[in-house]
């Protein structure tokens, strides 16, 4: 995997990490700053962010490329396990060792090892793991002789480090050995102007390996993809967008090809009464899409809105419509003005007098 440099325009892929947004600049520039160092890192960002890749750009950068990297989830291999998995054991030294074994401290030499997970570590390992960080040495399960460690550790977690040493889960001792650089890597809901991009680059990855020719240019679907949280993270929009080109095969993802969960996780996000009347208008939009079709003139179709038999608040509707049609073009022309206003085909004073009025901004 090669690494990409940043470029004028904000890099928008850097060691397989995809992204324009200030806050996953920060990450790229801290992977620059640090991957020629042998310094120990700990990444730290919610499941699914991408940890690993970016443990991988920095062991690609660094002085130590050549090497190995090993990766170890410490939280998917039992505790009595992961000793012998970590440093390897002897002949002899339990039942069932009939002969050597080299751990992955081993296997790594002169190169950097990974350790995901790390606030998943039993107790007993985490004084074992001290030891290598204060000594740069380790001893196989069952070895008299310990061995040199040239090895540089990273570590990951999801967990709130800070938080297990207060509650005595974690030792603050190898907490502080650990963080000596530390990067946090931002939820997907905390860089959402990433996510277009992210979307363009997974459809075309898994339309070239499916053979598929699915598009995501309905700006309805992206408009909804801004608006939910992504609990996974960066993992979930990938596996949705995999998901999506399978089914759909070819032509635009449209919302009734989205899950619902997608539709009822946004509405509960929605605190104020005009945003859920926002999402619930949206929702009933996609149950009325085999209702036909408004002709809005210019080839522009519109779904066609069935009244409900309670009625409806027109003005709000019509006044939340308004503003999603202002929010995406500012979305899409990335919060210039002159450009949304042409999309609008709008005068700019009048759109900028709308956006006031109205409290509306671009957030990136």
């Amino acid at each position: 995997m090669g690494i990409d440099t940043l470029n004028a325009q904000g890099c928008e892929f850097f060691g397989g990490i995809i992204g324009r947004s200030p806050a996953i600049q920060r990450v790229f520039e801290a992977i620059q700053k640090v991957a020629d160092t042998d310094s120990t890192v700990l990444i730290s960002g919610e499941s699914g962010t991408g940890k690993e890749l970016v443990a991988r750009a920095i062991h690609e950068l660094s002085i130590r490329a050549k090497g190995p990297l090993i990766p170890v989830n410490c939280g998917a291999i039992p505790g009595e396990l992961l000793e012998s998995e970590l440093f390897g054991h002897v002949k002899g030294a339990f039942t069932g060792a009939i002969s050597n074994r080299q751990g992955r401290f081993e296997l790594a030499q002169g190169g950097s090892i990974f350790l995901d997970e790390i606030g998943d570590m039993p107790s007993m390992l985490q004084v074992k793991l001290l030891r290598v960080l204060q000594e740069r040495k380790f001893e196989p399960v069952g070895a008299m002789k310990a061995i040199l460690a040239d090895v540089r550790i990273i570590a990951a977690t999801n967990k709130d480090l800070e938080e297990s040493v207060k509650n005595k889960t974690f030792r603050e001792d190898l907490f502080y050995r650990l963080n000596v650089i530390p990067i946090h890597i931002p939820a997907l809901r905390e860089r959402k102007s990433d996510i277009p991009i992210l979307v363009e680059h997974f459809a075309e990855y898994f339309n070239t390996e499916k053979k598929r020719s699915v598009r995501f240019d309905v700006p309805e679907v992206i408009d909804l993809f801004l608006r939910y949280d992504w609990p996974g993270n960066v993992r979930e929009l990938e596996n949705l967008v995999e998901r999506l080109v399978v089914f759909c095969g070819d032509g635009p993802v449209t919302l009734k090809d989205l899950p619902a969960k997608i539709f009822e996780r946004v509405e509960l996000a929605q605190s104020s009464p005009g945003a859920q009347g926002r999402l619930g208008f949206a929702t009933h939009l996609v149950a009325q899409m085999s209702a036909g079709a408004l002709n809005l003139g210019d080839g522009i179709q519109f779904p066609r809105f069935m009244l409900p038999d309670d009625g409806i608040d027109l003005r709000e509707i019509i006044n939340t419509f308004e503003n999603d049609i202002l929010l995406q073009a500012l979305t899409r022309t990335r919060g210039n003005k002159n450009k949304a206003s042409e999309l609008l085909k709008m005068n700019r004073t009048t759109l900028v007098e709308k956006l006031k009025k109205k409290n509306l901004q671009f957030e990136a």
